[in-house]
């Protein structure tokens, strides 16, 4: 059937067509950009995991990866492993928002308010296949903000190899401390648990003494954020975080 363009019937054609294709090409773009979002978000992971395991991260980062880290989801109830495909695209904070994922902890010391049933571990290995230590994603509210980072411990599972932190809200010029190498490298070699198992790390309000295994310097003008991150590792590596799965992992490594 033929229209006449200047007719009602060419001009409702005409719209319905435009608005068919237009809306083709809006959905097809957010594909794409959803898409590459994702690849973004991959390769952020990959690139922190890598950093928490202080191995050096260059152009081929995801070769490194995926030759020598395996990342696995764990229940954090039962301190099992849960079989999962793509766990790369895992999201912690969507999951830990969903009622239907997630749970309010009895004692919320890292004040999250609501925490994931499971969460992505890294396990790294070094060339020979040997494990060098374990990367666990961690986060707790400081002053202002939630701040986000990865801990990585080694295979007795008290010593911190490193951490690293990726996103938070702090005040600009106060808390830069958070992201600066030199005192994300005080953690290193420092003991998460004392010899009873209690965790008894401590960001140390003017300064760790000489010898203390489990103090990290604190940084003056800014307590407050360094508590923060103190009490998220408090959480994250107590009975409602982390310690049923690092027990059940301790045993099964003997």
């Amino acid at each position: 059937m033929a229209f006449k363009k200047d007719s009602v019937m060419g001009t409702m054609v005409f719209i319905i067509s435009l608005s068919l294709v237009c809306s083709f090409m809006i959905t097809g773009t957010a594909e794409i950009l959803k898409e590459r979002k994702l690849v973004k978000k991959r390769d952020e992971v990959q690139q922190f995991v890598l950093k928490a395991a202080d191995i050096a991260i260059d152009t081929d980062f995801r070769e490194v990866f995926a030759a020598r880290v395996q990342p696995k989801i764990v229940n954090i109830e039962s301190g099992e492993f849960v079989e999962q495909e793509n766990i790369l695209d895992f999201d912690e904070r969507m999951a830990a928002i969903n009622p239907d994922t997630s749970r309010k902890p009895k004692k919320d010391t890292a004040k999250i308010k609501t925490r994931a049933d499971i969460v992505r571990i890294f396990e790294v290995f070094d060339e020979s296949g040997k494990l060098t230590s374990v990367v666990m994603p961690i986060y707790g509210k400081g002053l202002w903000s939630m701040i986000y980072g990865y801990l990585a411990v080694e295979p007795d599972l008290n010593t911190i190899k490193n951490i690293v932190f990726y996103e938070h809200g702090e005040t600009p010029g106060i808390a830069d401390f958070v992201t600066d190498p030199e005192w994300n490298a005080l953690w290193q070699g420092k003991k998460l648990f004392d010899e009873q198992g209690k965790i008894a790390i401590k960001v140390v309000k003017g300064g760790a003494k000489a010898g203390d295994i489990h103090g990290i310097d604190g940084v003056s003008g800014a307590t407050r954020t360094g508590l923060g991150i103190q009490k998220a590792v408090e959480f994250w590596f107590g009975v409602e975080g982390y310690q049923t799965f690092l027990n059940r992992f301790a045993a099964e490594a003997k």
